[in-house]
């Protein structure tokens, strides 16, 4: 496998997450497309105030309807690659704790092919999954997923 497929493909707060911790984005299976339906799901718009008449039909609503996102979750499944089970041991941590701080708790996500930067921070991680057995030594990897929300959606 070329590893430097990897490089530049998501971009957080200005690290590279598979150079600096061996982390890339992953899918369930072969062919599956979680993180680009995650990515690119609009968020819902919120409510427009109605005013329900009783001697009326209906509800009235403003003559314009001015459209405001709400916020939204995003699920994203990553993976972590490593030489060793010490090195995998390490990089887990410190890439869960790097999105769980962030800057100031705030996390920018770039996605330089989708042309898409979302502005999150982080809600919570499923238990990883190992790909691996992590209790040999040799190469390790596992999956996870972890919950994002974006306050303000990028769309």
């Amino acid at each position: 496998m070329d590893k430097d497929v990897l490089k530049n493909l998501v971009i957080i707060n200005g690290v590279d997450i598979w150079t600096e911790f061996g982390a890339f984005l992953t899918e369930e299976k072969k062919g599956g497309r979680e993180n680009e339906t995650a990515i690119m799901t609009p968020s819902k718009v919120k409510s427009h105030v109605a005013v329900n008449i009783r001697e009326e039909n209906g509800s009235k609503y403003s003559t314009e309807l001015e459209v405001k996102n709400e916020e939204r979750d995003v699920t994203l499944h990553f993976a972590l690659f490593a030489e060793s089970r010490s090195g995998w041991l390490i990089k887990y941590r410190e890439f869960i704790s790097f999105l769980k701080q962030g800057e100031k708790g705030w996390l920018e996500i770039r996605f330089p092919e989708l042309s898409l930067t979302m502005r999150v921070f982080y809600v919570e991680c499923s238990g990883y999954k190992p790909l691996t057995y992590i209790w040999q030594e040799g190469v390790h990897a596992s999956r996870f997923k972890v919950k994002f929300r974006e306050p303000k959606p990028s769309f």
